[in-house]
């Protein structure tokens, strides 16, 4: 088999892989434009008989989810926000700054990586108990606001940074910080841009831990608020699946907004490894 005739296979299995992907996605967004009961029917349709956009309305008047929206979105980007800022300095410190044990210190980090999250959340909920910061954004806010993943990630790429870069600007009077600030951060965008869409999404999309530290419902994120509202209407489809798609939407507006960080990031990556 000549490399065209290959070529031609290898796409075409591509392009079927991404179809089969898409497939459910496609599905998500026309059923949720489909009248009632229309989603359960056999076999599936794929496209909706009548469009409506009554789950939409639905879900943002009657089932109050615009407030829930807010409140994953001001989560996401006060944690987003406060993780990139401190991750970048740890991160960057790790890299480039001597200070007695690092080695020690950064070994210990990168152990804590391998204890699931879930073993943790008992200890972090009585401590945050004691804090007073239960049912409260920063109960949910605090553990957020730096990862071992996210200093990890900036450490690597903060090592390919010249030193000779950083001499230069303190032989030009620049601050440590101002250092950081203004020759660093900006060298560290297509990192920063990776980290923020992996942060915002696992904010975004988290389900357990706002749900252990948020007692009161105005306060529920749009995760948590689904899952209550799937308690309710269970049988309501179309309306499970027009809650979906706002969940979905934001994170994708994302995406493409930060891909080309995110490429980039990425692409650094697989050729520094």
């Amino acid at each position: 088999m000549n490399r065209t005739a290959t070529s031609i296979l290898l796409h075409t299995a591509l392009v079927l892989a991404a179809g089969l992907t898409l497939v459910p996605l496609v599905w998500m967004v026309t059923a949720s434009f489909m009248p009632p009961g229309e989603a359960s029917t056999f076999p599936p349709r794929l496209l909706p008989s009548d469009w409506t956009v009554d789950h939409y309305t639905a879900l943002l008047t009657r089932l109050s989810m615009t407030r829930y929206l807010f409140n994953s979105l001001l989560l996401a980007t006060a944690v987003t926000l406060l993780s990139l800022l401190f991750n970048a300095m740890a991160g960057y410190a790790f890299a480039k700054f001597r200070f007695r044990r690092r080695e020690g210190l950064f070994k210990v980090l990168l152990g804590a990586l391998v204890i699931p999250a879930q073993v943790a959340m008992l200890p972090l909920f009585l401590l945050l108990k004691y804090m007073g910061v239960v049912n409260t954004y920063f109960g949910v806010i605090l553990p957020g606001m730096a990862s071992i993943f996210g200093i990890f990630l900036i450490r690597q790429y903060a090592l390919s940074i010249p030193d000779s870069l950083l001499e230069a600007a303190r032989i030009d009077g620049a601050t440590e910080f101002g250092i950081f600030w203004k020759v660093v951060l900006p060298l560290m965008k297509p990192i920063l841009g990776t980290l923020a869409i992996f942060t915002f999404m696992a904010v975004w999309n988290d389900f357990m831990w706002p749900l252990i530290v948020l007692t009161d419902d105005a306060l529920y994120t749009l995760p948590v608020a689904l899952a209550n509202l799937l308690g309710e209407h269970d049988q309501d489809i179309e309306l499970m699946m027009a809650g979906a798609v706002m969940t979905v939407l934001p994170v994708l507006i994302l995406f493409f907004a930060l891909q080309r960080y995110y490429i980039e990031g990425i692409m650094i990556g697989s050729v520094k490894g």
